[in-house]
């Protein structure tokens, strides 16, 4: 036991530095940049290398635990806009998957709307296409352009659109899916799957949750820079590199998660009915609409 507390202190710790104590104390050295230059001498080198000098000069001269006591300050501030921007994850995630709160309910619907019109507007361009170019004589080209509209499509949204952002409507599609295709309702039944789910397919599905994590906590960096901003301009390119970069990663990561959900969903879901007894333990291939049916009453349990 020891040892396994020993290991857990280490990697708690691993933790606190990559997460808090660096960004953190990047934060704060600009913080302190920008109180010595401000707006009008943003980019001032010398004048900055002269105030930098005047406080290590002050510190050189100051007593051993005045010292210390700098150094435990920095520490601090470092680790408390850490946790702040830990809060500020929480939000954000929220915002990028379309959960708006009450204040904004009516943006997310109005944003909802257009993207079910654009959407449905993209599926009827493609239905039009299929019965222009009827399948016996259809040619390569015209194949290529019916494809292209599906790809179109599939790129706004798998499944009509639910939720006012991209990302949200990505997880949002997967439940979607699920009920449509296999009957089963993804809000009571993936706890249940997976339990039932093998454990390199959970290891794949927490990898990208995990970078999808990581995607969020460098988006929410951007948020204190952005503060910083209205009074040392420089922060406010940085906050939006932070911003855009991190957006970027959450994409690619929901999308890697989400892909990976819906393919549990194919592959596994019959593992999920042969466990509640709704399939035969012989049995094989995927979920069937009425095997989906009957998973999901039984794990609704009449909610």
């Amino acid at each position: 036991m020891g040892n396994f507390f020993g290991e857990l202190a280490k990697k708690l710790a691993e933790r606190w530095v990559g997460l808090l104590a660096v960004p953190g104390l990047l934060f704060v050295s600009c913080v302190w940049v920008g109180l010595q230059l401000g707006w009008t001498h943003a980019l001032d080198l010398r004048l900055l290398a002269s105030r930098a000098s005047m406080l290590g000069t002050s510190l050189s001269r100051a007593p051993g635990p005045a010292q210390i006591l700098v150094v435990v300050a920095s520490l601090l501030a470092s680790a408390g806009v850490g946790l702040i921007v830990q809060a500020l994850a929480g939000p954000l995630r929220a915002g990028w998957l379309g959960r708006w709160p009450t204040g904004l309910r009516w943006a997310a619907r109005r944003r909802t709307r257009a993207r079910t019109r654009r959407w449905t507007g993209l599926v009827e361009h493609r239905q039009e296409l299929q019965r222009r170019y009827p399948l016996p004589e259809r040619t390569p080209e015209q194949q290529h352009d019916i494809d292209a509209v599906a790809h179109r499509i599939n790129r706004l949204s798998p499944a009509k659109p639910a939720r006012p952002t991209w990302m949200g409507d990505r997880v949002a599609a997967v439940e979607q899916i699920s009920l449509d295709r296999y009957g089963l309702d993804l809000t009571f039944g993936w706890p249940r799957l997976w339990l039932v789910l093998p454990e390199h397919v959970r290891t794949e599905l927490t990898t990208a949750n995990g970078q999808f994590a990581a995607a969020v906590l460098t988006g929410a960096w951007a948020l204190p820079y952005l503060v910083l901003g209205t009074l040392w301009w420089p922060a406010l390119p940085a906050a939006l590199v932070t911003g855009l970069s991190a957006w970027t990663r959450a994409r690619t990561a929901i999308a890697e998660l989400t892909d990976l959900s819906e393919s549990a969903v194919d592959l596994h879901g019959r593992a999920l009915a042969v466990a509640l007894g709704t399939a035969p333990a012989d049995s094989t291939g995927p979920l069937t609409p009425a095997e989906g049916e009957q998973v999901t009453r039984r794990v609704r349990k009449g909610r």
